[in-house]
């Protein structure tokens, strides 16, 4: 099996390593990354990807074109609709397999956030991989609500954004910037995608979400409100989250504590948890339950990333065997 990842930023280059260090498991045989803009001052970040084996592809050699036609499958990660702009490409392809997008590259395919709707992307061409604050909303929900969500009444999130990854300075913002609600109904994107994607399984989520982008360069954090229609345990509630392996627990407040403990002890620096659950700072009522969660910017995307492409090209049965194997070497369960 033949890759080709488009894009190599903090997404592609990690996804890259990460396909290498599994290929066995995941049955790729090489790994192409495609270059689009070659900057100097960058090309020591591609060395590395070399030095693993990955084959470095830039688009003055070669086009999009040519080179999706040598490989089975395409990882699009790039952002800013360039995604939705090279979807044209991989639907005249006839020998490729599938092609996923990541968060920005809405309407790429079927929204996908991996143990929630993996039946429904089974041999299907093309998926969108939702954004990693969706991710941590969706994460929330699946662990606390029974699975067509009938005891749901509602969940509300408000997203603290950081403005942009540590190793950028292009969009750092100098204080709070409230995003606009884009839906009367749900409110930011996330709610929209949460949203879209329980669709997919037929389940109309009752969800609306906010978000403030702050001047801070490491983790997002969300504070969830979930409502239910029957009477919940607290102990009940804690013992759901840590039964769902995508969700880390903490007893710490600090994200740069959090942020710290990704960069000594995850793969490659990263958290790949849909979210951190701040597990000493819950408020419960009768029927409700608040508090606060840490999301790992670009690694929580990670997992479902790979499992897409598990579930485009091999189906559900081999799909969840391979990426339970590979989620053993990345989860943390505390941090």
């Amino acid at each position: 099996m033949k890759i080709l990842i488009n894009g190599v930023g903090n997404i592609g280059t990690t996804l890259a390593c990460l396909l290498i260090d599994f290929k066995e498991i995941l049955n790729i045989s090489e790994v192409f990354v495609y270059k689009n803009i070659k900057q100097n001052w960058k090309l020591n970040d591609l060395h590395f990807l070399e030095q693993k084996g990955i084959t470095i592809v830039f688009s003055d050699k070669v086009s999009l074109e040519t080179m999706v036609q040598k490989v089975d499958y395409v990882f699009d990660t790039t952002a800013n609709g360039f995604g939705l702009k090279n979807k044209s490409i991989y639907e005249n392809t006839i020998n490729l397999k599938g092609a996923c997008s990541q968060g920005s590259e809405k309407n790429f395919g079927i929204p996908f956030m991996s143990n929630l709707n993996n039946e429904q992307i089974e041999f299907q061409k093309f998926v969108q991989i939702v954004s990693c604050n969706t991710h941590g909303a969706a994460a929330i929900i699946n662990s606390l609500s029974d699975k067509n969500l009938s005891n749901l009444e509602f969940a509300d999130f408000v997203v603290v954004r950081r403005s942009e990854d540590i190793g950028n300075h292009e969009r750092l913002v100098g204080a709070n910037v409230v995003a606009r609600h884009l839906s009367d109904l749900n409110g930011t994107h996330h709610a929209i995608d949460v949203k879209d994607m329980y669709a997919t399984i037929g389940i109309d989520c009752p969800i609306t979400s906010s978000d403030i982008t702050t001047p801070s360069q490491l983790l997002h954090s969300t504070r969830f409100h979930l409502k239910f229609k029957t009477t919940i345990n607290p102990e009940i509630v804690l013992h759901k989250f840590e039964q769902n392996p995508f969700i880390a627990s903490t007893n710490k407040f600090d994200s740069n504590q959090i942020f710290e403990l990704g960069r000594r002890y995850g793969k490659y620096g990263r958290i790949y948890n849909h979210c951190i659950l701040v597990e000493n700072n819950l408020l419960f009522t009768e029927n409700s339950v608040k508090g606060w969660a840490f999301i790992p910017q670009e690694g929580n995307s990670i997992i479902s990333t790979i499992h897409a492409f598990l579930l485009q090209v091999y189906g559900v049965d081999f799909a969840n065997n391979r990426i339970e194997k590979i989620k053993k070497q990345l989860l943390f369960s505390k941090l």
